[in-house]
């Protein structure tokens, strides 16, 4: 189901995308507005990008993502915002985006209107947050003020300088030439005129030159998409591993790493008389601790931040002690001290019933397959399976 989208037409759009890139580049900022033969693209240098690209027939098509903003690409369940697209548009690079979870929105105009697919209202998609610069003259004349004062470090911060700077900006948008591009930046202590013409040039602004159209693109016979949002996955890992049974392994030899483990624990029993308690889950990345019944007492001199940075140090030498080549590490571990004993639970393959499960948090996908490829296939546990990329996809065509 597609809706409709308000959104400016695409020659406007274009052409302050155009101005914007050439105001930058002749400054030396050559990467962040730009405009080629394949389009007009925005990248922010912080992973949030835009890009417009203008397609035979009058046609044209704006996508991007914003990793802050783009809420359509976690959402649940999954939003496929290519259901509906037109054979016509760029599928490579759409398609290429979307199966990096990097494709926030997509819209396409044709016959003087645009269009995307439906999603629930509310959801952000990120195009304000990373085009909007783009969207209205007034936000472009902005941007444009913006890179003058700040990008260029204009000497001269007044409110007359900034009405002249607007005025001039103004300029540009309705009607791009080189006299205005040269009074915009005539004051800035530094700045090449001429880069700033070529990309106008580029991009089809001054008399004599074309704006750059893309063919039409090719729907491919065959796609994936997403069935399983990115906590869906993690959610039927984390159900999977809460009924597997635990293997029968050979308990692992006493280490020296585990009596120094029992001994700091013991030494910070909170009563002070041995009793101690550590729930920890560990992978070959992160650690991390619960309390128990007997929570370790903090380092009186270091804190809550010490106690955990020496007592993680102590959990990744006793996993790494214990790994087995064939069986590999255990992932959660429960030791129990008093004065006189311990206890050691180890779970290879399960989740615990004493580590809690929020239902939003847990071992990290890739930090559980990194472990689970490195054991013998017979020692694999059921749910290892479900650790791929391709269990969150299903095929449409």
């Amino acid at each position: 189901m597609t809706v409709p989208a308000d959104l400016p037409a695409p020659g406007p759009m274009w052409h302050r995308w155009a101005t914007l890139a050439a105001a930058l580049t002749a400054l030396g900022f050559d990467d962040t507005w730009t405009v080629d033969e394949t389009g007009a693209h925005h990248d922010d240098g912080g992973g949030n990008w835009s890009h417009l690209t203008l397609i035979e027939a009058g046609r044209a098509v704006l996508y991007g993502y914003d990793h802050e903003y783009s809420d359509t690409t976690y959402e649940e369940p999954p939003i496929d915002l290519l259901a509906d697209a037109p054979e016509w548009v760029p599928w490579d690079d759409l398609l290429r985006h979307a199966g990096q979870d990097q494709l926030g929105y997509a819209l396409w105009y044709d016959d003087g209107h645009w269009s995307r697919a439906a999603y629930p209202e509310g959801v952000n998609d990120g195009l304000t947050a990373t085009a909007g610069p783009v969207l209205t003259d007034e936000a472009a004349r902005a941007e444009l003020i913006g890179i003058v004062f700040e990008w260029g470090k204009h000497p001269a911060d007044t409110p007359t300088e900034r009405a002249r700077i607007a005025t001039v900006a103004d300029r540009l948008l309705h009607r791009f030439d080189e006299e205005s591009l040269q009074a915009l930046l005539d004051d800035l202590p530094t700045f090449d005129a001429y880069a700033g013409h070529a990309v106008a040039r580029r991009a089809g602004l001054l008399p004599g030159t074309v704006v750059p159209v893309s063919a039409e693109g090719t729907r491919p016979p065959r796609r994936t998409v997403r069935k399983l949002s990115e906590t869906e996955h993690d959610r039927l890992i984390w159900s999977a591993m809460h009924t597997e049974p635990e293997r029968n392994r050979p308990a692992p030899v006493p280490t020296g790493e585990l009596g120094a483990l029992v001994t700091w624990l013991r030494t910070h029993a909170p009563a002070g008389d041995g009793r101690c308690s550590l729930l920890a889950y560990a992978d070959n990345t992160t650690v991390s601790a619960r309390h128990g019944n007997h929570p370790p007492a903090d380092n009186p001199d270091e804190g809550s931040l010490g106690t955990f940075r020496d007592l993680s140090t102590l959990i990744r030498n006793l996993r790494q002690a214990e790994a087995d080549d064939a069986y590999g590490s255990w992932l959660f571990v429960r030791i129990e001290t008093t004065a006189a004993e311990v206890t050691v639970e180890r779970f290879y393959d399960s989740w615990p019933s004493w580590w809690e499960d929020n239902g939003r948090s847990g071992p990290w996908r890739s930090h559980l397959r990194a472990e689970i490829d490195g054991r013998s296939q017979e020692w694999k546990p059921s749910w290892a399976g479900l650790l791929l990329p391709e269990v969150a996809y299903r095929p449409v065509e």
